[in-house]
């Protein structure tokens, strides 16, 4: 269903996001989270790995000694 558009009839909002309770046509409505829509945020540049993520460590590291 990559690419089309349905008609969003309402949509609640939950702990993991929004979702959007659309008219699903022949399977009467279907209910997607916003990751699987164009609604959602876009994706960060980089994915979150345990690199990206030992940077910010020394980043965050770095900003508490130089406020200190």
């Amino acid at each position: 269903m990559k690419g089309q558009r349905l008609s969003i009839l309402f949509e609640r909002k939950r702990p993991e996001g929004h979702l959007y309770v659309c008219e699903g046509g022949p399977l009467g409505t279907i209910g997607l989270p916003d990751a699987w829509t164009s609604l959602s945020e876009p994706a960060a540049e980089r994915p979150l790995t345990v690199e990206v993520l030992i940077e910010l460590a020394a980043l965050v590291s770095a900003l508490k000694q130089s406020a200190a």
